[in-house]
């Protein structure tokens, strides 16, 4: 029997049809099924990236990465992100960062964030100043200018400018760009306008006494002063009058 199978050529093809149907089903069968991807997660995607600690800190502090989470996973509104890198964290003034309030830095950071997805080659078409997840774009609030030359990809707040240096993620609903510096919006970093000057006050005349009453041109009050000098008048007749009386009297008798 096994030496008609091995004379046989047809034999030894169906044999080793079978033998790798076999094979293939087994390998199939052991290999592990792909993971299913999991919901967007901003702070992985830094994570993954590297060089963004102080970015990933600022976003867990603020809460500001569990929002923009929470907007990619339940709506169909896509967003994009500049992230700076620690460089660009790192070259700023010393104690930016502290002197800010709690509202102060989550604004910075919605300040690096747009409420839709743009592509490196839809910022050629885009028109100015973009509005960001911080609010008011008018020119002392928080307008961000995105202009294209070529590849290169400029950002300016007004403050500052600089430049897209790189692209770290991208799916179709969110875009993350690399930074190399920190985006400063005007109403946080911009030239502050000077307080107005306060009102002049009004100057007593000298020599004038302070409890006494007093017209805008601090002269003594005319019926005060007017009281006084009748009451003097009537005084001096009623002493008169009775000087002539007595000098009177004295002669008759």
């Amino acid at each position: 029997m096994s030496t008609n199978l091995q004379s046989c050529p047809i034999c030894k093809l169906l044999l080793l049809f079978i033998l790798q149907c076999i094979i293939t089903t087994t390998t199939v069968a052991q290999a592990p099924a792909p993971a299913p991807s999991g919901p967007t997660n901003i702070t992985k995607i830094l994570e993954k990236a590297g060089q963004f600690t102080t970015l990933i800190r600022l976003f867990k502090l603020t809460q500001v990465g569990d929002q923009i989470n929470t907007q990619l996973n339940n709506s169909n509104q896509g967003m994009t992100v500049f992230a700076p890198t620690d460089n660009a964290f790192s070259a700023l003034k010393a104690g930016t960062l502290n002197s800010l309030s709690d509202q102060q830095k989550v604004q910075l950071l919605q300040f690096h964030v747009l409420p839709q997805y743009l592509t490196t080659s839809q910022f050629q078409t885009i028109s100015n100043p973009l509005r960001t997840q911080a609010g008011d774009s008018a020119s002392n609030k928080f307008p961000l200018n995105i202009t294209s030359s070529g590849n290169q990809v400029n950002v300016t707040t007004g403050v500052m400018d600089t430049t897209v240096s790189n692209t770290l993620y991208t799916d179709g609903s969110l875009a993350v760009y690399q930074v190399d510096q920190v985006l400063l919006p005007m109403s946080m970093f911009g030239p502050q306008s000077p307080a107005p000057a306060p009102a002049p006050a009004k100057k007593k005349k000298s020599g004038a006494d302070d409890d006494t009453p007093a017209t805008d041109d601090s002269s003594p009050s005319a019926d005060a002063s007017g009281a006084v000098g009748s009451g003097g008048h009537v005084r001096g007749m009623i002493v008169g009058s009775v000087g002539v009386i007595v000098f009177i009297a004295l002669i008759c008798l």
